[in-house]
């Protein structure tokens, strides 16, 4: 199947281009980006010039940040084409609401995808603590957004997210997970002076879980999660893809290679299917976190 892949930034050069060129279900056939190339690959860029030019290319990828990516898939969706949105599916959730329904009047597939959920141990995990009782749980996602989004002063905007960029994929892991749903109880969200999202967020759940979020971390980056259940001690690390289980290795693998493969197998089966799957579990957190969270002011930040 043909796609277009909207957005060649880092992201996308690292994760998205190398998934779709070993996938068997799909063909770069496209790309939309003010400056990104792919070698090989006819570019655009506007996509409403993509989709006018290449009507057999009947999905398409979107990994632009999260402010100006609305316009973008309601053009998608409104020409008839599948749409896969990067994490996160948009700014807010209504205008995820407003796409899922557009959606399903034009008779396409949405998927809204959460790449850490595809981590090789998520599924394991998943296993082991359904039907458990959790008696607590820590989260700790530390990472270096110097290395990570380097320069990119949008993640720090208004809508951007800030370390919530990095965070809601922890968040997504945990509303796969867990035996039950959690919902925030309080948090607390240190802003540079000088942005307008936060550099770092702690959270607490009604459910005894913690999260303690930050793009400051220099050196090695942490992406730990930790249950203390009735049955043991379960813990992911490496973002989801080493399982511990008491302390001891139970499964997994040291990569997040395969996240992205997985992914775009997905949509596959999505639009071979007819179905679509947008999940907003994570970003209501993330919105609650917002609303409920205490605004504390940080010393500046610059890249």
């Amino acid at each position: 199947m043909k796609l277009a892949l909207v957005g060649i930034g880092k992201i996308a050069l690292d994760q998205h281009v190398p998934a779709l060129a070993d996938s068997p279900d799909w063909d770069l056939a496209a790309t939309v980006s003010r400056q990104g190339r792919v070698e090989g690959v006819e570019a655009f860029t506007r996509i409403e010039d993509m989709l006018a030019a290449r009507p057999e290319i009947g999905t398409v990828s979107l990994c632009l940040p999260p402010l100006p990516r609305f316009a973008a898939a309601q053009a998608v969706l409104r020409a008839g084409r599948h749409l896969m949105l990067e994490k996160p599916p948009g700014a807010t959730l209504a205008e995820v609401h407003a796409l899922a329904d557009l959606a399903a009047a034009q008779g396409v597939s949405l998927y809204a995808t959460w790449h850490s959920r595809m981590a090789h141990a998520v599924a394991a995990a998943k296993r082991w603590l359904a039907g458990g009782t959790i008696r607590e749980g820590r989260i700790i996602w530390h990472e270096d957004v110097r290395k990570w989004h380097p320069g990119q002063d949008w993640i720090f905007e208004a809508g951007g997210m800030g370390v919530f960029d990095p965070g809601i994929n922890a968040l997504s892991i945990l509303t796969e997970i867990l035996p039950m749903p959690v919902h925030l109880a309080e948090a607390d969200l240190d802003f540079p002076a000088n942005r307008q999202a936060p550099i770092a967020a702690r959270l607490d759940f009604a459910q005894g879980i913690s999260a303690d979020f930050d793009f400051r971390q220099e050196g090695r980056q942490t992406w730990d999660m930790e249950f203390v259940t009735d049955a043991g001690r379960l813990a992911l690390r490496m973002g989801g893809n080493l399982l511990e289980i008491d302390g001891a290795a139970a499964g997994g693998e040291d990569s997040i290679m395969g996240e992205y493969p997985a992914l775009y197998a997905q949509m596959a089966r999505l639009v071979r299917a007819g179905a679509s799957e947008v999940d907003l579990a994570p970003m209501v957190l993330v919105a609650d976190a917002f609303t409920l969270g205490r605004r504390n002011t940080v010393e500046a930040f610059e890249f």
